[in-house]
């Protein structure tokens, strides 16, 4: 059975960092593209960074040079540095993981509150 558990997620002023994690089991992260969505209240979810199969990163333009996405293949694990948040950066974040750009999970998720 395939899991995926968040964590790090909390209340922080603006400015201030979360350093977001989501373990994985069940499943294979060398042969999968994982990332991190968000979703704010009234809003639709969206892609916030991903790392693809062979390594590359990518992000929304919003949180580039701010946020940093890395994994660890090894520990079925992904991470989200989040850095200088903004009050906008506020909303649920979901772990996703799409395997040979087949099968989709998705984590519970994690709220991030950035206080102004």
């Amino acid at each position: 059975q395939v899991q995926l558990v968040e964590s790090g997620g909390g209340l922080v002023q603006a400015g201030g960092s979360l350093n977001l994690s989501c373990v994985g089991s069940g499943i294979s992260f060398s042969v999968s593209t994982v990332g991190w969505y968000r979703q704010a209240p009234g809003n639709q979810r969206e892609l916030v960074a991903a790392v693809r199969i062979t390594g590359t990163p990518t992000y929304i333009d919003s949180v580039k040079g701010r946020f940093t996405i890395s994994k660890d293949n090894a520990k079925k694990t992904v991470f989200l540095q989040m850095n200088s948040l903004k009050p906008e950066d506020t909303a649920v974040y979901y772990c996703h993981v799409n395997v040979l750009d087949r099968t989709q999970y998705w984590g519970k998720g994690t709220l991030v509150t950035v206080s102004a």
